[in-house]
């Protein structure tokens, strides 16, 4: 039985696609607890998929060839298994994607990490919430600038960023309740900062909403900002994005199999398409196809501006809140 919601906006009911991506969130186990993530990752986490589920994940994956495998957690690199999936998915045909915190290049046991990656010929989507050091670490935690840099500067090391075949793109959040500028007055600003500062060269800048779920919520309620930022999202709710979102054509699967239409309704156990729970290995990329995708008030996010997607803005060139106080000038 499918419940329908009420959507807060005026928003007309989506439906699922034909499926291109497998997102896989191997679970909240993460080095960081960014006070942004809405999954409420941190090191105290221990929800991780374990072996049986992730054989049942790789056998649907070799079975239906997804064209795009993307990985997200938590930090997945340091989950059991991780390894295992990437090579599993890119023999079967799929670009890999590993969203990356930066900091994990860092850690002890992944000094073979990068050069893996490369040879797996995987994507690099990597989190850097700003290209200023104290607006970094007011978001995701004291030294986490340093090996954020540290870490890119490795990533060039070995081509990536540097060579068309090793894409390294960003990934910047607003830190407060705003939506990100236009990424054509921001990526500037990032390349010749991370340029003449520290030599470090990326592919391309991707600008995400903060949804106002788990613990960007909490945030926000602490400081009694979360009203206005909700209001600032519905103010902005732009229609044009609805055909860009990533949910037509993405399928989100948490650390058990379980399926989402995206990671945000994975956040908050909102089932694909409003339905009873299901399991990747029981399914078959026709059978979603035309289902009706589980929306709520967290979508505004996704659907206010220029939209925010896994991969960014989904209308680049529509008119945007340009208050962006956490970054001190566009011109510096």
């Amino acid at each position: 039985m499918i419940t329908t919601y009420p959507l807060p906006w005026s928003c007309t009911p989506q439906k699922r696609e034909k499926l291109q991506t497998l997102q896989i969130n191997f679970g909240s186990y993460c080095n960081l607890a960014c006070k942004h993530c809405h999954i409420e990752a941190g090191p105290n986490r221990r929800e991780v998929m374990n072996a049986d589920t992730l054989g049942k994940v790789i056998s649907w994956i070799r079975t239906y060839k997804p064209d795009v495998v993307d990985i997200t957690g938590g930090a997945p690199e340091l989950m059991n298994g991780f390894r295992t999936l990437v090579e599993a998915s890119s023999q079967s045909g799929a670009q890999v994607i590993d969203r990356c915190n930066l900091s994990v290049l860092s850690e002890a046991g992944q000094e073979d990490l990068v050069p893996f990656l490369k040879r797996h010929n995987v994507q690099i989507v990597a989190s850097l919430p700003c290209y200023l050091k104290e607006n970094v670490e007011q978001q995701r935690g004291k030294g986490s600038y340093d090996l954020s840099i540290k870490g890119l500067k490795l990533l060039n090391e070995f081509g990536y960023g540097m060579e068309e075949s090793l894409p390294l793109y960003l990934v910047y959040n607003p830190g407060g309740p705003y939506l990100p500028p236009a990424k054509e007055k921001l990526e500037p600003a990032y390349r010749e900062r991370l340029r003449e500062d520290w030599g470090i060269e990326f592919t391309e800048l991707w600008c995400l909403s903060n949804v106002a779920i788990k613990r960007f919520e909490n945030y926000l309620k602490a400081r009694g900002e979360l009203e206005s930022y909700e209001q600032l999202l519905e103010d902005h709710y732009n229609p044009n994005t609805l055909k860009g979102l990533m949910c037509h054509n993405t399928l989100s699967v948490d650390y058990r199999g379980v399926l989402y239409d995206c990671d945000f309704n994975l956040a908050l156990d909102k089932k694909l398409a409003d339905q009873d729970e299901q399991f990747l290995w029981d399914i078959n990329p026709d059978t979603i196809r035309g289902l009706p995708i589980a929306m709520g008030k967290h979508c505004l996010a996704c659907t206010a501006g220029s939209g925010s997607s896994c991969t960014g803005a989904v209308e680049p060139h529509a008119i945007k809140s340009t208050t962006h106080s956490d970054i001190h000038s566009l011109s510096h």
